[in-house]
Formats: C-alpha cells, sequence, structure tokens
C-alpha cells in the first residue's frame, strides 16, 4: 500500500459509522511509551534512534498486530506525504517536522497507527468513527499487551509508564474525542463548555490538538493528566463528560430550530449555494461553510447530501489531499481553485 492510496478517500473515523455521530466526530486513544535501556529521544543520540527504530520496526512486524499494516520511513518521505498524514490525524505536527530516524506503521482502515521516535519511543494509537471509547480502549490495549510482550517498556513501580513528558507519567494515556459543536458557537455558549471541562482536568483544543486553534467549528477534549490514575478512571471521566456536551449541542441545535428557524435556514443555505457555486475558496471558509451544512444534514433541513460526503470534502479539500489529487504541488491561489472545483464536483 502507498500514501497515494490514501489521498483519494477518507478513513474509517470519518466514515459517520459510529454512534452519536451527528455531534461526534471520532474517538481516540494513544498510548505513549518507552523502551528501557534507550534514553528518551531528547536525549539520543542518531545511532540510538536508529537503534530503537530498527527494534520497533521488526517487532511491530513480528507482532502481527494487523492485518496489512505497513511501515512507512518518513526520513525517506517527502513533507507532501508527511502533511497529508497530519491532515488525516495519522501522526503528529511533530513527527513530520521532526529529523533523523522515525517512522510509522498503519493500518488500512486508519484505526490503528503507531507512531516511532516522536516525542516518545512509541505513540500508539487508534481513531474510531463517533463516540466508541471502550472499543478503542480495548483495540489499544490489546495491541500494548502484544508489543509489551515483544519489548521492555520503561517501568517504574511508583510512577508508572515513564515518558518524556511529566503530564504523560503513569498510564501514559490521552484520551480524545472530536465534536463538532455549531449550535454552541453560534450562540456564544461554548465558553460554558470550556469553563465546565477545565474544572475537571480536561482541555479543549482545536481539530489537530495541542496548540491548534478551532476550525469548522470542530473541537477536542482530552484528558490533561494520567498520573496517579488508572486508565478506567481516566476513560470513565471522558464517558460522564462528552454525553453531557453532546445533549447540550442537541438541546441549542432544536433551539435554534424552533425559536430561529428562517434565521438558521438561511444560514445553512447560504453555505450550501456558496459551496454549490464558488470558484475560489479558501481552507478556513471551506471549514466554516461545511460547517453549516453538516448542521442541516443533521437537523433534516438539507436531505440530498450525505454526511458522509461532507465529512469526505472536509478531508479532502486540505492542501496536502488538494496536491496529491492534482498531482502537482499548487499555490495558495491554485489550491483555492481546485478547492472550488472539487467541492462543486462532489456535491452537484
Amino acid at each position: 500500500m502507498q500514501i497515494s492510496d490514501l489521498s483519494s478517500q477518507a478513513g474509517e473515523w470519518l466514515s459517520g459509522s459510529g454512534p452519536e455521530t451527528d455531534v461526534v466526530i471520532s474517538s481516540r486513544i494513544r498510548l505513549a511509551r518507552n523502551i528501557a535501556g534507550f534514553p528518551f529521544i531528547s536525549k539520543a543520540s542518531e545511532s540510538q534512534r536508529a537503534q530503537v527504530q530498527l527494534l520497533l520496526r521488526k517487532e511491530i512486524s513480528r507482532a502481527r498486530l494487523e492485518k496489512g499494516l505497513f511501515y512507512l520511513d518518513l526520513q525517506d518521505t517527502d513533507s507532501l506525504d508527511r502533511l497529508l498524514l497530519v491532515e488525516r490525524h495519522l501522526i503528529s505536527h511533530e513527527l513530520a517536522r521532526g529529523s533523523g530516524d522515525r517512522g510509522v506503521a498503519l493500518g488500512r482502515q486508519e484505526i490503528l497507527s503507531i507512531m516511532v521516535n516522536e516525542e516518545d519511543h512509541l505513540r500508539l494509537q487508534v481513531l474510531q468513527s463517533g463516540f466508541q471509547l471502550d472499543q478503542a480502549w480495548s483495540v489499544i490495549n490489546k495491541v500494548d499487551d502484544m508489543l509489551g510482550k515483544r519489548v521492555e517498556y520503561a517501568f517504574h513501580g511508583d510512577l508508572g509508564y515513564l515518558t518524556a513528558c511529566p503530564t504523560n507519567v503513569g498510564t501514559g494515556l490521552r484520551v480524545s474525542v472530536m465534536l463538532h459543536l455549531p449550535a454552541l458557537v453560534i450562540t456564544k455558549q461554548i465558553e460554558k463548555v470550556f469553563r465546565a471541562v477545565s474544572k475537571i482536568n480536561l482541555a479543549v483544543r482545536g481539530l489537530y490538538g495541542e496548540g491548534t486553534q478551532a476550525s469548522g467549528d470542530f473541537y477536542q477534549i482530552s484528558n490533561q493528566v494520567t498520573l496517579g490514575q488508572s486508565e478506567e478512571d481516566i476513560i470513565y471521566a471522558m464517558k460522564e463528560v462528552v454525553p453531557q456536551v453532546i445533549k447540550f449541542e442537541r438541546e441549542v441545535r432544536q433551539s435554534l430550530f424552533t425559536q430561529s428557524l428562517k434565521g438558521l435556514e438561511d444560514r445553512i443555505w447560504r453555505a450550501y449555494g456558496q459551496l454549490k457555486c464558488a470558484r475560489v475558496i479558501s481552507s478556513e471558509e471551506t471549514m466554516n461553510l461545511l460547517s453549516s451544512l453538516r448542521m442541516g444534514v443533521n437537523l433534516g433541513i438539507v436531505t440530498d447530501v450525505p454526511v458522509t460526503t461532507i465529512n469526505e470534502i472536509f478531508l479532502l479539500t486540505q492542501p496536502a489531499h488538494l496536491q496529491k489529487l492534482e498531482g502537482r504541488k499548487l499555490d495558495g491561489g491554485e489550491r483555492d481553485v481546485a478547492r472550488a472545483t472539487f467541492i462543486r464536483n462532489r456535491i452537484n
């Protein structure tokens, strides 16, 4: 399998097949692990990084974690392909921009990805459609156990798993749920969500996680602390909070529908019309218009565009995807034209 095979379709996490997908786009669980006997990446020499990648690449292959799992050496992968993997949430910006020996193992459905030599030696990730934290945990826990039998993780009896960042020490677990919250943004009630989750040590981040801004009314809610908490505690906290946010968003959508229907319909149909007719459109404008259209589909106002089509457009109109689809590098203006053409063809 080649990276080019990924550029024309969305992964499983954007299929819209999971629970609560009118609000929840995806559920993601990551585990940070380091290999005993090697220094953390920030302190490792080039030869030590090379040894870590060689070891992990070999053991990932031998463990037979998933049928069709393939490995990419990112040192030999060009910047456009690395950006495409970031846009698909398969690797982090840090891994894409890094240097030296590093790589990623990818499953064909893009549910499983394993980053090697990012901030830690290993970053295991499971990403699934909708609100499926238990299922995601079941998959990643099995993968973690299988790899843990083949390599010795850096572990302390009192502290737990040892990681480069102190906030990950303990379980090494990061749980995040990506939500689409247009009604809360429109009514300026999104700040209530920010304040509520921050009080219980959860963070709200943008579309691409830590350090990024919200785009298209997409937000990620994730845990901030792992030390002193079990995996079950962290997942339970997310399972308690996220349904409340889902309920709040749905209530506000319904309130807009019953009390401000004409204004809501105007917003949605204007977005639909612009997307169907635009000849030049930026990535930011696309995200905002698709956000309104997606809400309209989920409210039953627009009935001739599947949510899966909207989800695919969100992904495939990102800069790297557009350039892969066009088969050439594009400057900003060329991307805006290509993006508009792609959207018209896909919607019409």
